[in-house]
């Protein structure tokens, strides 16, 4: 609450009047007690001369709305529990009762009326007295709300009942120009007049950033920044209205605004809930989630809070290296074109690189580390990360498929200045996103590939798991899919999709509900593609299952054939590192094994141990034992022409 005084000048003369407003309503009780007993002149009470403006009593009687009857009712509550004198002139006045009831209130406060007994009166719709069961409500025990009388006495701090489901949002910060704009618009839906505002909804994908201009707006309007996670709100309905009561007090008495915060994984009974609470609050209230959901009361507004487009994250860059930014010449480009950030992590990521040389090469290396971290959290928690090792050397590919790739690479590196800088991303064109195909046998280099590509640009590789992606119910997958492809945004992340014929086969024909739904997941793979700014890969070992339609959209497909024996000879020799000791092995004999490359590096791996076992250098006859355990597993045998001359 706001002081125009001193802090402790103002709890003074707080103290100073609600001492004054109780002992005015215990001296009441008094004669009530003892009629014959002469009045005493009593105490001014609030709101007359001279009472203090700015004490918490008057505060919540303006705020809440309560009669001078209502008012008294409250303080005969309090009294009991803040001055023991009091309790003796309500056990005399009552009867030998306790605790006031709404019978006494009726019979000795001033200016009793029966409607402060409603549910719909302050008293009880703002529970500020708790009613306990009885036989009659009028004889029902009275208790003040402990939240209210810690405000009455000054105490600053939330109902602890708010404690768990309800957090500060930090303090508002700077915000860059789109934010501000959406800051704006927020606080202008806030203050509409109307008996029913529409709710707002501040979409994006981008979590901090909507807590960011959350807090910008209500600290535009001199309010308190909350915010509360959808998954911690009851599930129960009556829970859910007695917090939304809570709240709503909480909210007039000290001024606050709350964000009810939607995660993209909450299960659709969770985000009702969400809606239909915030729909209800009679006070500042917002709902941040990726889109606007259903509502029921009230209108909905949407928000956007996007992350900032390009000019606006150059600017936040130079504003977070400070003096080390004028380093990097121009390096801040390839930061932005790869890596999609938020206000949040471009300043996180400008913080761990920046100890260290300020030399333009290597701050630019560190700070596009940096950038490569802050997807990670979210994406370890949806895909495997695997750390690129292999480069161009590892594969061997025939000349068109190798140059293919190469072209891969240069398309994902180039695609900002392509798109961006000569025009080819005007509206209307297709996403900045490269999308390829890779199709083959199993072994031949799929993912070996993509792990070369992911190594040569610097980035992550993610292998997206299809079984934890698709789901039975409704909806799911592409949910799945949707925060899969946003966390990859953000780390500018190589996904790789392995067995895409799994998710991407032919469209059917639509005989039922089913097929409908699968229809609509592969289009929505392939809308999501196009937008995706980084390189999606896509493995499968049986192309003529996928989709005719989603093949055309691809901007590669690279089939990747067997290995004739040439190319297996040369997958050979590159099969053991330099540190491994060899002995008598001839790469043209063992190109005779008609396998493929995965096969031919497991094999490769298992004579390896055989050897280390043997005390010996890896020689032809580890190789065959190896070989025959790897065709084993395939349910394949070894033909004596394959392997002849080996041993």
């Amino acid at each position: 609450m706001s002081r125009a005084v001193p802090p402790l000048a103002w709890a003074q003369a707080n103290q100073r009047n609600l001492l004054d407003a109780l002992a005015r309503v215990r001296r009441a009780l008094e004669r009530h007690a003892d009629p014959s007993a002469p009045a005493e002149p009593a105490p001014p009470g609030p709101g007359s001369e001279g009472d203090a403006p700015d004490s918490a009593l008057v505060r919540l009687c303006e705020a809440l709305e309560l009669s001078p009857f209502e008012r008294d009712v409250l303080l005969m509550c309090a009294g009991v529990e803040l001055d023991a004198a009091f309790g003796a002139a309500v056990r005399a006045a009552g009867g030998g009762a306790a605790r006031p009831t709404f019978a006494l209130a009726l019979a000795a406060l001033p200016d009793a009326h029966w409607s402060a007994l409603a549910p719909a009166a302050p008293l009880r719709y703002w529970r500020l007295v708790e009613v306990a069961a009885g036989e009659t409500l009028a004889a029902s025990p009275l208790r003040a709300d402990e939240r209210i009388l810690h405000y009455l006495a000054g105490v600053d701090g939330i109902d602890e009942r708010l404690h768990g489901v309800a957090e500060p949002l930090p303090e508002a910060a700077p915000l860059p120009p789109s934010h501000a704009r959406a800051a704006e618009r927020l606080a202008e839906h806030w203050v509409a007049s109307g008996p029913l505002p529409p709710l707002p909804f501040l979409c994006g994908d981008e979590r901090a950033g909507k807590r960011a201009v959350a807090a910008a707006a209500t600290a535009a309007l001199a309010l308190a920044a909350w915010s509360a996670r959808a998954a911690d709100l009851p599930a129960a309905a009556a829970e859910r209205e007695t917090l939304a009561r809570l709240w709503e007090r909480e909210a007039v008495l000290t001024g606050a605004a709350l964000l009810v915060e939607v995660d993209d994984a909450d299960p659709p009974e969770t985000l009702r809930a969400a809606v239909t609470f915030a729909e209800r609050l009679r006070a500042p209230a917002a709902v941040a989630a990726r889109e606007p959901l259903a509502t029921a009361a009230r209108p909905a507004v949407r928000v956007d809070v996007d992350r900032p487009p390009a000019d606006e994250q150059r600017a936040l860059w130079r504003a977070a290296l400070g003096d080390d930014g004028a380093a990097l010449n121009g390096a801040l480009d390839p930061l932005v074109a790869q890596f999609h950030l938020g206000v949040r992590e471009i300043a996180q990521a400008a913080a761990q690189a920046l100890p260290g040389p300020a030399a333009g090469g290597a701050l630019a290396a560190r700070l596009w580390a940096a950038c490569r971290r802050q997807a990670r959290p979210r994406l370890d928690e949806l895909a495997q990360r695997i750390e690129p090792a292999a480069g161009w050397d590892d594969l061997v590919l025939p000349e068109p498929q190798a140059l293919t790739l190469r072209q891969v690479a240069a398309q994902v590196r180039h695609r900002w200045r392509v798109h961006e800088t000569w025009g080819f991303g005007r509206p209307g064109a297709r996403g900045m996103g490269v999308s390829a195909l890779f199709t083959g046998p199993s072994g031949t280099g799929k993912t070996l590939a993509a792990e070369v590509i992911a190594a040569e640009l610097e980035l992550d590789l993610y292998r997206i798991d299809l079984s934890q992606v698709v789901n039975k119910y409704v909806g799911e997958t592409e949910k799945n899919l949707r925060r899969v492809f946003d966390a990859a945004e953000e780390g500018g992340a190589v996904l790789l999709f392995d067995e895409a014929d799994a998710l991407f086969g032919k469209r059917s024909a639509v005989k039922d509900a089913h097929d409908r739904y699968a229809n609509i997941e592969v289009s929505y793979l392939l809308q999501r593609m196009e937008s995706y700014r980084g390189l999606a890969v896509l493995t499968t070992n049986l192309k003529d299952s996928l989709d005719p339609a989603f093949l055309r959209r691809l901007r590669f497909v690279v089939s990747f054939p067997f290995p004739d024996p040439a190319q297996r000879a040369e997958i050979w020799r590159r099969a053991f590192p330099p540190a491994t000791p060899t002995e008598g092995l001839d790469p043209g004999k063992l190109a005779g094994l008609s396998v493929a490359g995965g096969n031919i590096r497991n094999i490769a791996l298992g004579a390896a141990f055989l050897a280390a076992d043997d005390g010996t250098p890896v020689r032809m006859e580890h190789l065959l034992r190896a070989a025959r355990a790897e065709l084993a597993k395939m349910e394949k045998p070894v033909s004596a022409v394959e392997v002849a001359g080996w041993v």
